[in-house]
C-alpha cells in the first residue's frame, strides 16, 4: 500500500492525501490550496490523479483548506461517497456553497475594475452551484462507528476537538495478509477551549500521519488570549475606532463571540456593538445549535438553560443583507466587526478593510495563521501598502496579532500526540505545516527516540 501527499505537504493549505490499498484509491481530505492567484487556480483545477478513479473520500472536517476542492473533484468525475461526521457533512455543504458564492461575487467586483482598465476578465474558481453539487455524496457517520470506505479498510472517526464535527480517521487496513493501522489526525484541536470536547489522542498506530502547524512553539494559554482581546477592545474604544477581525466563519467566530460576551457581561470591557458580518457564520451558528453532540459539558449546561454563550447576547447582531454590511462603514462609533474570510482573501471582510485600513483609530486584529502571499499575511508582516481588490491602500490602522485563539494544537500537545504511538509506530509523517515548525517538531520527536519521522515533499509517495 502507498500514500501520496498531494496537498498540505511542506505547507499548510490544500490538505489532500491519496491512499492506495488493494487496488482501490481512498482520498483523505480534498482541500483548497490558498496562495498566489495564478498558482491557486492552476493547483486547484488540475488534480495529479484521475478523480474518476477515486472510490471514496474521508473528510476530517469542514474547513475549506480540507474540504474546499470537493466541487472540482465532483465536477471532474468523482462519484463515490464522502464520509464525514454529521456536523461536518452539514457544515461542509453550507461552506462549499458559500465559498462558490463568494468567489462569484469577488470575480464580479474585480472584473468591474478590470473592465474599466481594459484588462482581461477572470473566472471564479468555482460557483455556488458547483458547491451545491457535492451534497448528495456525503455519507454521515457518527464518532466511533465503524464503516468500510474501500475493500480491506475498516475506518472510524474520533473527535479531533478542532471545530464542530472535526475528526481524526483511524484506518485498520488488511492487504495481502498484512494488517496495519493508519491514524490520520486531520487538524488537532486544543484542550480546555470553549465549546468543544478535547481531542482524542492516538491509542495505537503503525503509521501516524499528523499535522504540525505549530510544531515550533506552544500555544499561549486561552486565558492569555482572552486578556489580550479585552485590552485591544478597550484601547481601540478609547481611540474611538473600530476593531476589524478577519475570522473563519466556523469555530473562530463563535469562540470570539463567546469571549466578547464574557468580558462585556463581567464589566471587563465596555459594552459596544458586535457585528458578525458573514452569511456563512450566521447559518453556521444555526448548525451549531443542531449538533449538541459535539459540545463539552460546560456548553451543554448553558444550553439546558436555553442559553448559548457563543451564539447570542444583547450586543450581538448578525448581518444578513449586503446593504446592512455596507451601512456599517458609514458609522463612526466604536464597534467590533467579525467577518470572513480568516485570511482576508475573500468575502465581506475585504470591503471592511478597504474602508477602514487608512484610519489610525482602527485596529485590524489577526487571530489565526495566515498563509503566505495572502492579504492577512501581508498585514501581519507589517506592509505599509497593500492591494485590496486590485487597488493599493495605505495601511494606517494598527495591526495586532493574537495567536492564542488558534484551534490548532501547539508544540506541547503535538509532542504528546505523537508520543502516544512510540514503540508501536513504524512511521510518523508530518503534514500541514511549514518547514520551520515541521523540522523543529521532527527534531524533538527524534530526540525522544520516536523515529523515523518524515516530512514529505508535495506529490511524494511512500510505501506504508
Amino acid at each position: 500500500m502507498r500514500i501520496h501527499f498531494h496537498g498540505a505537504a511542506r505547507t499548510v493549505t490544500g490538505s489532500m492525501h491519496l491512499l492506495e490499498v488493494n487496488g482501490s484509491k481512498l482520498l483523505l481530505d480534498c482541500g483548497l490550496f490558498q496562495g498566489p492567484r495564478q498558482e491557486t487556480y492552476a493547483r486547484n483545477r488540475n488534480f495529479p490523479f484521475d478523480p474518476r478513479q477515486i472510490e471514496a473520500v474521508i473528510l476530517s472536517h469542514a474547513h475549506i483548506d480540507h474540504s474546499g476542492n470537493l466541487p472540482h473533484l465532483v465536477k471532474q468525475g468523482f462519484q463515490g461517497p464522502i464520509y464525514a461526521t454529521p456536523a461536518t457533512a452539514h457544515l461542509a455543504d453550507l461552506m462549499l456553497r458559500d465559498a462558490g458564492h463568494i468567489q462569484e461575487g469577488d470575480a464580479r467586483f474585480i472584473n468591474k475594475k478590470r473592465s474599466e482598465r481594459g484588462e482581461a476578465l477572470i473566472e471564479p474558481l468555482y460557483t455556488e452551484e458547483d458547491g451545491a453539487q457535492v451534497k448528495p455524496y456525503f455519507r454521515a457517520v457518527s464518532y466511533d462507528v465503524s464503516f468500510e470506505p474501500i475493500p480491506g479498510v475498516s475506518a472510524r472517526l474520533v473527535d479531533a476537538g478542532h471545530i464542530l464535527g472535526s475528526a481524526a480517521a483511524v484506518l485498520d487496513i488488511q492487504e495481502r495478509g498484512r494488517r496495519i493501522r493508519v491514524w490520520y489526525s486531520g487538524d488537532i484541536g486544543r484542550p480546555k477551549l470553549p465549546l468543544l470536547r478535547d481531542p482524542v489522542l492516538p491509542d495505537a498506530a503503525d503509521v501516524l500521519v499528523m499535522e504540525c502547524t505549530y510544531g515550533d512553539r506552544p500555544q499561549p494559554d486561552p486565558q492569555w488570549a482572552y486578556q489580550q482581546l479585552r485590552d485591544i477592545v478597550k484601547v481601540t474604544v478609547q481611540r474611538g475606532g473600530k476593531v476589524i477581525i478577519p475570522a473563519f466563519a466556523v469555530g473562530r467566530t463563535q469562540e470570539l463571540v463567546y469571549c466578547l460576551h464574557r468580558m462585556m457581561h463581567s464589566g471587563e470591557a465596555p459594552r459596544l456593538p458586535v457585528y458578525v458580518d458573514s452569511p456563512l457564520a450566521v447559518n453556521a451558528s444555526e448548525i451549531f445549535r443542531m449538533h449538541p453532540e459535539c459540545f463539552d459539558a460546560e456548553t451543554l449546561a448553558f444550553m439546558r438553560q436555553y442559553k448559548h454563550p457563543a451564539l447570542d447576547f444583547e450586543q450581538l447582531t448578525y448581518i444578513h443583507a449586503v446593504e446592512e454590511s455596507k451601512a456599517l462603514n458609514d458609522r463612526e462609533t466604536p464597534m467590533v466587526i467579525i467577518a470572513a474570510s480568516g485570511m482576508a482573501e475573500t468575502g465581506r471582510v475585504l470591503h471592511h478593510l478597504r474602508n477602514n485600513i487608512a484610519n489610525p483609530r482602527n485596529t485590524i486584529l489577526i487571530v489565526s495563521w495566515q498563509a503566505p502571499h495572502t492579504l492577512g499575511r501581508r498585514l501581519v508582516e507589517g506592509e505599509r501598502f497593500v492591494k485590496i481588490f486590485g487597488e493599493l491602500y495605505e495601511r494606517r490602522a494598527q495591526v495586532v496579532t493574537i495567536n492564542g485563539f488558534s484551534a490548532h494544537a501547539g508544540q506541547d500537545l503535538l509532542v504528546e500526540y505523537a508520543l502516544r504511538v512510540k514503540g508501536k509506530a513504524k512511521q510518523v509523517i508530518l503534514v500541514h505545516g511549514e518547514p520551520n515548525p515541521a523540522n523543529t517538531l521532527r527534531k524533538i520527536l527524534i530526540q525522544k527516540h520516536l523515529e523515523p519521522v518524515y516530512y514529505p515533499d508535495l506529490h511524494q509517495n511512500m510505501e506504508i
